[in-house]
């Protein structure tokens, strides 16, 4: 008997590009683009597959506990999260940058190694980036709003944050002043899945590759 493979989708863009990917491979499920559904879990009963939307932070701990096999998450996500699992494939969707940045003014203090306050949604990132990269200490805020507020009312120094197009940044007087990694979408892998399911998923993994490379030699 086969057993089933999940995969957890991250809501929104994400899931959506996820999907046109894979029935791009040959891996529909058409239980999902019904808009009014109320369904939590859609299946594929020939191929043996079972799809679910989750919260984007949700989707690694699923992940991890192997109430799914395969998750596709942002490596945001994935780095602040910090749970056990492969990391298989770079999808490229919702490319971006993680930054810190602050007002021009802020580049000296940077620099100065002294202690500054550090405001970001993402305190696991910050922490690993400026302790064990840069070796600074700083004091780190956990905001959950516009992150671009606090350096302009005085809560922080700088912001570690998503810079997509750094038009938001701009617009409020700032400025990327150091960028810690690029971000994109990835497809990532239960440890113990990994081992019993592993043509299955390699399988996958190959045959997506595929699809990729041919979008990108399509782009340029």
């Amino acid at each position: 008997m086969t057993r089933y493979l999940t995969f957890a989708l991250a809501k929104g863009r994400i899931a959506k590009k996820t999907l046109s990917y894979l029935e791009q491979v040959g891996i529909t499920c058409e239980e999902m683009k019904d808009p009014d559904t109320r369904k939590l879990i859609f299946c594929n009963e020939e191929l043996k597959l079972k799809f679910f939307l989750a919260k984007a932070t949700d989707v690694p701990t699923y992940v991890e506990y192997g109430a799914a096999d395969i998750g596709v998450v942002g490596k945001d996500t994935i780095m602040e999260e910090g749970r056990k699992m492969y990391e298989v494939l770079d999808l490229g969707l919702g490319k971006c940058r993680m930054c810190v940045a602050g007002p021009e003014s802020a580049k000296k203090v940077l620099e100065s190694g002294e202690i500054i306050r550090v405001a970001t949604k993402y305190p696991r990132i910050a922490k690993d980036y400026f302790y064990n990269k840069k070796h600074q200490t700083v004091e780190i805020i956990k905001l959950n709003g516009s992150i671009e507020l606090a350096p302009i009312v005085g809560l922080s120094e700088v912001i570690v944050d998503i810079v997509e197009t750094g038009s938001t940044l701009r617009e409020n007087g700032l400025v990327v002043l150091e960028e810690i990694c690029p971000l994109s979408a990835r497809m990532v892998v239960n440890e113990v899945s990994m081992k019993m399911e592993h043509e299955r998923i390699n399988s996958l993994i190959k045959n997506l590759k595929e699809v990729l490379d041919k979008e990108k030699e399509h782009k340029s």
